[in-house]
């Protein structure tokens, strides 16, 4: 992997070990840990969390991965099948049912009598009266 990360350009003095960033980086990537909170023995917070976006920038880190995942895949360590998982998120209640146009207009009918039905309620109404008759007979 060395050969694939950069050099120092010597501006800023000399560059802090690359296994120590990077184990630095994967510790945060594994814990979760903030980036202020990563332990000493990963040097200075700052020149981890530094590194880590100059690489994401440059495409060091695109490069590492194709390189560990070329490797892996000529030894024959990686399983290509694909797997899918479904899940269903559930939305938030008031985001339910929410209107996509504005009410329809009130007839002087449906004033009248104090609302409007629906033609599928109305629908529906006919198929309960049909059952139930049907039950009586």
């Amino acid at each position: 992997m060395k050969p694939l990360l950069p050099v120092s350009n010597g501006r800023c003095g000399r560059w802090r070990d690359h296994r120590q960033v990077i184990n630095g980086v994967l510790h945060r990537v594994r814990t979760g840990v903030q980036w202020r909170d990563l332990p000493e023995r990963f040097g200075p917070w700052k020149t981890v969390h530094k590194r880590h976006l100059q690489w994401s920038a440059d495409g060091t880190w695109e490069r590492l991965l194709q390189q560990v995942q070329a490797a892996a895949d000529a030894e024959g360590s990686i399983d290509w099948d694909i797997s899918i998982d479904s899940a269903v998120m559930r939305a938030h209640q008031h985001a339910a049912g929410a209107r996509k146009a504005p009410p329809p207009a009130v007839s002087k009918g449906a004033m009248a009598t104090g609302h409007q039905i629906d033609p599928a309620w109305t629908s529906l109404l006919g198929h309960l009266e049909e059952v139930v008759l049907h039950m009586r007979a």
